[in-house]
């Protein structure tokens, strides 16, 4: 076992993630003897496996309490660790809920995408898909059509797309934006979706109400 925990370690050290369908991630997903090993090998290190049943890969990251020694304290702390600034977080967040909150709610309810007006009786009997058969992609136009001048305009719009895909958030192909190995790993769905979906949805959605309520006035 040693000499497989070895290599897994190494692999996720120096390629950042694995796929969780690879069989070294497979058996740290299923075997709780070796699941229990990489954990305290990992946290010898300050680090910790990083990996969620939605997901398709595995990745790690600091411990929390090792943030400050690694990331500075005081005036030196920063803010991100991965050297992103604020229009490049700010885009990662929409990003995020573009690419992230539907894809969740498609593998909770097993179906893919196309599929969602289908009924299927036995769909929470499937297991979780993952891939682009559930996470769709989105358009750089459109995002930038609907984004893009509140996030820096054209050419910061553009270094930021090309340093959170350096960073393995998204993937880019024909103009499209696919979700990253690291996109449904480093980000907490459990503290953002609820922000997102209650926070900014939920001002939209009073906006929206406004304006009827004023056009119904005006009538």
């Amino acid at each position: 076992m040693d000499q497989a925990l070895n290599i897994l370690v190494a692999r996720l050290l120096a390629q950042r993630f694995v796929l969780r369908k690879d069989p070294l991630a497979r058996r740290a997903l299923i075997d709780e003897v070796f699941r229990e090993s990489l954990e305290h090998r990992l946290a010898d290190c300050g680090l910790q496996l990083l990996e969620n049943p939605y997901a398709e890969h595995i990745a790690v990251a600091l411990q929390p309490q090792m943030e400050e020694w690694v990331f500075g304290e005081g005036d030196a702390w920063l803010s991100n660790n991965m050297g992103l600034p604020r229009d490049g977080i700010a885009l990662l967040v929409v990003v995020w809920a573009l690419i992230i909150l539907p894809k969740r709610e498609r593998q909770i309810a097993r179906v893919a995408i196309g599929s969602e007006d289908q009924s299927d009786m036995f769909g929470a009997e499937k297991p979780i898909e993952h891939g682009e058969g559930v996470a769709q992609g989105i358009s750089e136009d459109a995002l930038y059509a609907d984004f893009g001048k509140v996030l820096g305009g054209k050419m910061r719009f553009a270094t930021n797309l090309g340093q959170l895909t350096k960073l393995g958030f998204i993937n880019r192909r024909n103009r499209m934006i696919y979700e990253g190995p690291l996109l449904d790993l480093m980000i907490d769905y459990a503290k953002l979706a609820p922000r997102i979906i209650n926070g900014a949805l939920a001002d939209i959605l009073k906006l929206t109400g406004t304006q009827i309520a004023e056009t119904e006035v005006d009538a």
